[in-house]
């Protein structure tokens, strides 16, 4: 083959548990479900920030330290954050994976939550909590989109790895990791319930 494939970047999804995990996935949305209601915080910053949804980011975001059931969340992370890892090929040293920040994200129908990526992490990532039928997919941007000039656009039918946007689908008891770096959004939920999601960050510390 005279064409080669440089520069990848790697996408980890998987479900979080190979069996049983459906205890802990009830426990987590027992939890996330009663936690508006206690942080008023975080309703004041998701009115200004996140409109029509709920997020505990800017008030509760270390649920890992406060909660038993988060940090069994953040055990059983860890094969997943190792093995992508092992993917990425990273030469991690003496330094560990140490994860920062863990928050709830509740989108009810036409919420959305803008392109964005998160800063001064390394590994960033989802678990899905609750995701009814129609429930938005995570859609992920091509890192080099602002660098295509004069491109030609893409076909229609094109392999997914050729595209420049692609979309990965939201099922519950299923986690996603991405490098931090890499730009994502989260379309209007057009499910007719809310879209319940865990979000959290890992630094190389």
């Amino acid at each position: 083959m005279s064409v080669q494939t440089l520069f990848p970047t790697l996408i980890w999804h998987a479900p979080l548990m190979r069996s049983r995990g459906e205890p802990l996935r009830q426990r987590l949305l027992h939890e996330c479900l009663h936690l508006p209601g206690d942080d008023l915080a975080g309703q004041r910053w998701s009115a200004k920030n996140y409109p029509g949804g709920y997020t505990s980011y800017g008030s509760v975001c270390r649920l890992q330290t406060v909660s038993p059931t988060f940090a069994e969340l953040e055990r059983r992370l860890r094969r997943h954050v190792d093995a992508y890892a092992v993917a990425l090929q990273w030469a991690l040293g003496d330094r560990a994976l140490v994860l920062t920040d863990c928050w709830v994200n509740i989108m009810p129908p036409g919420v959305v939550h803008s392109l964005h990526l998160h800063p001064q992490s390394v590994i960033s990532g989802t678990y899905y909590v609750r995701t009814p039928p129609r429930a938005s997919a995570l859609k992920l941007e091509d890192p080099r989109l602002d660098r295509f000039m004069a491109a030609p656009p893409r076909r229609a039918d094109a392999d997914r790895e050729h595209r420049s946007w692609v979309a990965l689908p939201a099922r519950a008891g299923e986690v996603v990791l991405f490098e931090s770096w890499l730009r994502h959004e989260v379309p209007p939920n057009s499910a007719a319930s809310e879209r319940i999601s865990i979000s959290f960050n890992y630094a190389w510390t």
